[in-house]
């Protein structure tokens, strides 16, 4: 698959969020540091359910993101190593992608969703922003604005899962998935 500038743009985004060391590379390290952070923000004991579940499907991604693109087999990803795991189709379909993503969508939910209501306020997902990818609260605060597709002021599980989803496959501009980039995009 051939990766435009638009979507270079925002696999450069997305690789320094999951770099949360920022040393340059992608590892279980950075997973396993997110899913932490992300259940302590959210006051989740390691032995919480939810909990558990974050930090096992995020080391399952982590898994396949090691398959895909460590070809070096360093134990570390690096960016180029990435983008060229999306060249050569890791993400094959929406429909494929709906099927990895929505028990993730799932396993954040059940962990930032401090009130039950079963969806994330603007305080939850700035919070969910800060301790799983590093994001400033401006920027999630924003980001949740317009991710907000029916302006109630929550994003819901549905709404979460099309930003992400166009994020990968939507090469307009102003689409949802580009509203992942931040208030600059």
């Amino acid at each position: 698959m051939e990766i435009s500038a638009f979507l270079d743009q925002k696999l450069t985004w997305r690789f320094h969020t999951y770099d949360n060391d920022g040393d340059g590379y992608i590892e279980r390290e950075d997973f396993e540091l997110a899913a932490k952070r992300t259940g302590e923000e959210f006051g989740h004991a390691p032995d919480s359910p939810a909990l558990q579940r974050l930090t096992e499907l995020l080391l399952q991604l982590w898994d396949q993101l090691s398959t895909a693109a460590d070809t070096d087999q360093d134990g570390k990803i690096s960016e180029a190593e990435y983008k060229a795991a999306f060249a050569a189709g890791l993400l094959e379909t929406p429909e494929s992608f709906d099927e990895g993503y929505v028990p993730f969508i799932d396993a954040i939910m059940d962990v930032v969703d401090t009130d039950g209501d079963d969806k994330m306020n603007p305080d939850e997902y700035a919070r969910w922003g800060r301790s799983l990818m590093n994001l400033p609260e401006a920027e999630s605060l924003e980001m949740h604005r317009r991710i907000d597709t029916d302006g109630d002021g929550y994003i819901t599980r549905e709404e979460l899962l099309e930003s992400i989803r166009e994020f990968y496959f939507n090469e307009e501009p102003d689409s949802l998935g580009a509203q992942a980039l931040g208030p600059d995009s």
